[in-house]
């Protein structure tokens, strides 16, 4: 189960990674436009707020990996970094798009219950 949980810790982990270049970098270009359906005004209007809604994506990332660095003794900080993805997506699946709860929401709770088998 060690092995299944750390590549699913990993997959989150690089998805927080692709969020934060989408929100930090690539926000007003057509790929980042097209990953959240924004038009190019309201990108160019928002791209401060997402590049902070990209930092943060990038400590949560930050945290997995650590958690697997760390080996055995990361559990705990996998744990809370996969409910720290847990509760931003479902916030997000709530407030914003329902497509967050497919790509951040079960994601991590996939990890989490591998990780608490």
């Amino acid at each position: 189960m060690a092995i299944a949980s750390n590549v699913v810790v990993a997959l989150v982990a690089l998805i927080h990674v692709y969020i934060v270049v989408l929100e930090m970098f690539l926000w007003t270009t057509p790929t980042g436009r097209k990953a959240f359906g924004l038009t190019a005004e309201f990108a160019e209007q928002t791209k401060v707020l997402a590049a902070n809604q990209g930092l943060y994506n990038g400590f949560l990332a930050a945290g997995l990996i650590w958690g697997l660095t760390l080996g055995d003794a990361g559990h705990a900080v996998k744990v809370f970094f996969l409910l720290c993805v847990l509760v931003a997506g479902l916030y997000g699946a709530a407030t914003a798009s329902r497509r967050i709860l497919f790509v951040q929401a079960v994601p991590a709770a996939a990890g989490l219950a591998l990780l608490l088998l």
